[in-house]
């Protein structure tokens, strides 16, 4: 409980985007059946919620409601580390902007989670916060192919993501 006003506080400073910077934009369009799937984080900004894991993956799983299932999953302490899972829910509060979504890891705490951009094939993405709080380079492989990973420091850079702050994830080949 004593770290439950820290969360709340947390939270709230999440959601205070830098004035100095336009706010940031997402793609225009984004199939959820073609997102759906596995994706391995190649890269993030620390956060508590990950500190310490590697081989990190998102699965997406469309739910019959509209909605869609969430299961991140990786490892502590190195690649042969203990696995620990997260499961949640995510939901688009605009059917308009289907690349903007929220997700819930537990009621009632929600958080944005933005498609910045993405491969025109699927094959990888950027996804952040519009406080430029938080980022991730995802991939559909847990190794990206030449020239990808240019693409997405170019895009997150674009919008103004600090690429110092980016934090390498060990995945398994």
């Amino acid at each position: 409980m004593r770290l439950l006003p820290l969360l709340l506080i947390a939270l709230g400073l999440a959601g205070c985007a830098r004035s100095d910077l336009p706010p940031v934009q997402v793609v225009g369009a984004l199939d959820l059946q073609r997102y759906s799937g596995r994706w391995y984080e190649i890269a993030r900004y620390d956060h508590i919620f990950e500190r310490g894991m590697v081989a990190v993956t998102a699965d997406y799983t469309p739910l019959p409601d509209g909605r869609i299932a969430v299961v991140n999953a990786g490892r502590t302490g190195g690649l042969d580390g203990a696995e620990k899972r997260a499961e949640a829910v995510a939901w688009l509060p605009d059917p308009a902007e289907p690349a903007k979504l929220r997700v819930r890891f537990f009621w009632p705490f929600w958080g944005s989670y933005w498609v910045l951009a993405l491969d025109p094939g699927y094959r990888w993405a950027v996804v952040g916060h519009p406080s430029r709080d938080y980022l991730w380079f995802l991939a559909r492989t847990p190794v990206l192919a030449p020239g990808d990973r240019a693409a997405m420091e170019a895009a997150a850079r674009a919008q103004g993501f600090d690429l110092a702050r980016l934090l390498e994830v060990a995945q398994v080949p």
